[in-house]
């Protein structure tokens, strides 16, 4: 008859104590401690190591005395932490004794302990658990909140304290593109209340980046400023074009200040002022002319009284014979050629 005994082992689980993951992470994993009780003496270097005792009872054939192999590999590891204290209390004496004469070279330490950690993250890597967001995880169990994918070795992002696979993550809670509404994962432009790709972000008419120019809106889309103002902007009445900076306000219109000039003689109006006639503006001697008030003899305007004769107006003091220059004023003349002229000079010229 086999008879079997009870053994009860102290194992010592030994959890390395790390700062909140960020929100993207690498998964850390941890394997149990040896049952071998170990006190932790912090170094300068060292990080704090938290330990608390479990109690496992197994059944154990009788005449069996030899340890799992997973109970020699910790075994192995607290020995490997044993001469990693060590060297840390030795190191940390050393310290203390030598700091009024300083060295001139600092003792080379910190590649032990960082030999050491890498040493206990191979281990915890080949022990299968998984250390992430401040909690252990069996790596069937570390995945995503939303899809349920394993995260295994990936990289993931934390929210809330849940874990997310980078797409889900991105899909769930990135701003998004206003142009192509998909999910914004690297450099993002804030316009016009809302987020765009800088790719996506352009002019609504001609498809072209803004650059430095700039853009103007309007109805709450994006225009350069060539196709907002062609679109726009009030027109010039004397040339067409849209009106972009600088303009004049007159005739109920907007014009350029080098096209409001006389319509006639395209000349600008030195003074300041400009006469009204069917709507466009002209030169004071041009708008007589078209009203036809110019004086026939100096053409000049005509502002006061006036003489109407040959179907033309004159000046009172410019009416005069055509051979003796001497005044109409009578209101009495011969015509000849469409001149005028007093009685006597008609007499001996045409008589």
């Amino acid at each position: 008859m086999i008879l079997h005994g009870y053994v009860e082992y102290n194992v010592e689980c030994v959890k390395f104590c790390e700062s909140p993951s960020p929100p993207v992470s690498n998964m850390v994993a941890v394997q149990p401690a040896s049952h071998d009780e170990l006190d932790i003496i912090p170094s300068p270097n060292a990080k704090t190591f938290e330990t608390r005792t479990v109690t496992v009872t197994e059944s154990v054939p009788e005449g069996c005395h030899n340890t799992s192999s997973a109970t020699q590999e910790l075994d192995d590891l607290m020995a490997s932490l044993s001469d990693f204290k060590i060297h840390a209390t030795s190191y940390q004496r050393t310290v203390v004794e030598e700091t009024h004469d300083p060295p001139l070279e600092q003792p080379a330490k910190a590649s032990q302990l960082d030999t050491m950690l890498g040493n206990l993250q191979d281990d915890m890597d080949r022990q299968g658990v998984i250390t992430a967001l401040g909690k252990t995880w069996h790596p069937e169990h570390f995945t995503c909140s939303h899809c349920n994918m394993e995260l295994g070795n990936k990289n993931f992002f934390e929210r809330d304290g849940q874990p997310f696979c980078e797409h889900d993550y991105h899909q769930l809670f990135s701003p998004r593109c206003s142009y192509c509404r998909g999910p914004i994962l690297d450099k993002c432009v804030t316009a016009l209340g809302q987020t765009w790709h800088p790719e996506h972000f352009f002019c609504a008419q001609c498809g072209q980046p803004f650059g430095d120019a700039g853009f103007h809106e309007r109805d709450g889309k994006a225009y350069c400023r060539q196709d907002y103002f062609d679109m726009f902007a009030p027109r010039c009445a004397g040339c067409g074009q849209p009106v972009m900076e600088n303009y004049i306000s007159a005739l109920n219109a907007q014009w350029h200040s080098e096209c409001f000039v006389c319509t006639d003689c395209k000349q600008t109006f030195a003074n300041g002022s400009f006469f009204d006639y069917e709507g466009q503006p002209y030169c004071e001697t041009h708008y007589h002319a078209k009203r036809g008030s110019l004086c026939a003899g100096c053409h000049k305007p005509i502002t006061g009284r006036c003489v109407t004769a040959m179907f033309k107006k004159f000046h009172p003091e410019h009416f005069n014979c055509s051979f003796c220059l001497k005044q109409l004023n009578k209101g009495t003349f011969k015509e000849q050629d469409d001149k005028p002229y007093c009685h006597q000079c008609f007499e001996k010229l045409f008589g």
